[in-house]
């Protein structure tokens, strides 16, 4: 099999952990001797351990005394650069080093200061042969919420709606009318269980009074981020409740009470989507679902601060209504959910 094989099947295994272990990146592990697999791992949470060690591991597990001998034939598959600092667990690579891999093969260079080619220095001063580069651009697009928050500072963000046939978003009188069917709404639900938080407007909490949680689908809730600049949502409203971690980004006061936390910001009709996207990255939130209302969607499409767009267009059309926000993105996928189409663009822009 080719190095590409095994680093797809890196990639299989670690893409069990999408939603668990921000802001890490997720990362498997293969591990290779005489042509066959002998142990696989992924790292499955915050906090515990990397895919490599679960690998080794595993290997260890279905081998015991005859494991030593293997690794040193073995090649050793991950599609991000192991480790070589002390964090939660201690460095990847001195793990191969320890047992004496013949070869690591790398999907991407870790961007992260503490990282950044010192595994890979680290592997090749113990005379492990390492080859890098391999998939390099399906491995950083599977891992680009981690290589936004590296490299821009800020998480990496999807805006997302629906619409109607005729391009209307909300309807004019502010009462709640549904665009889109049973189905997109849990293909949403799904999309939040993956994403560490979830953003609205003062708005859309008054006009919708949304749960903003994953019910429909299996999975953890997102943080919900509630934009209430004078703190004018009544504390009846669905976002108080106890159903997830909530922050209230206001111009007020900070404080904490409960699940609720409050973030004072100033002046915030100015650069608010910067402000936003810059706490966020603080708060180690590595990706965010905007939802609404149009204006705050619109104020990130004109910062150019979004990474992905996904719309769902209705079949249905109205008379009348909010317009749409205008979206300017290499669209990359169309896909029919029962009526809907849903679109997905991404920002030609961001490099």
């Amino acid at each position: 099999m080719s190095d590409a094989f095994y680093l797809k099947r890196c990639l299989e295994l670690a893409a069990q952990a999408i939603g668990h272990v921000n802001p890490n990146p997720m990362v498997g592990c293969v591990i290779v001797a005489e042509g066959k697999i002998i142990g696989e791992g992924y790292h499955q949470q915050y906090g515990q351990a990397h895919a490599e060690p679960n690998a080794v591991r595993n290997v260890i597990e279905r081998f015991g005394d005859e494991a030593a001998d293997l690794f040193k034939k073995a090649t050793a598959y991950v599609n991000l650069e192991p480790c070589a600092h002390f964090g939660k667990t201690p460095p990847c690579a001195d793990l191969f080093v320890k047992h004496q891999l013949k070869k690591v093969v790398i999907g991407n260079r870790d961007p992260f200061d503490g990282v950044d080619g010192k595994g890979i220095e680290k592997l090749k001063n113990a005379g492990i042969e390492v080859v890098s580069g391999v998939l390099e651009e399906e491995c950083r697009y599977f891992n680009r919420r981690f290589f936004t928050r590296i490299e821009q500072k800020r998480p990496y963000i999807i805006l997302k709606w629906a619409e109607t046939a005729n391009g209307y978003f909300a309807t004019k009188d502010g009462h709640q009318k549904w665009i889109s069917g049973a189905l997109a709404k849990r293909l949403a639900h799904q999309w939040r269980t993956e994403e560490d938080a979830i953003l609205i407007g003062k708005q859309t909490a008054l006009m919708d009074n949304p749960q903003l949680t994953s019910r429909e689908f299996p999975g953890k809730n997102p943080i919900r981020l509630v934009i209430d600049k004078n703190l004018q949502i009544p504390l009846s409203n669905n976002v108080y409740n106890a159903a997830a971690k909530t922050i209230i980004f206001n111009e007020v006061k900070t404080d904490v009470v409960e699940n609720i936390h409050y973030i004072q910001m100033e002046d915030m009709h100015f650069y608010l989507a910067q402000k936003i996207a810059f706490q966020l990255y603080l708060m180690d939130i590595q990706s965010v679902i905007i939802e609404g209302g149009a204006q705050i969607l619109r104020q990130f499409l004109e910062a150019g601060l979004w990474d992905e767009a996904r719309i769902f267009t209705s079949s249905n059309s109205w008379h009348e209504g909010v317009v749409s926000p205008a979206i300017n993105g290499n669209l990359v996928e169309q896909t029919q959910i029962q009526k809907d189409q849903l679109s997905i663009y991404i920002n030609n822009l961001i490099k």
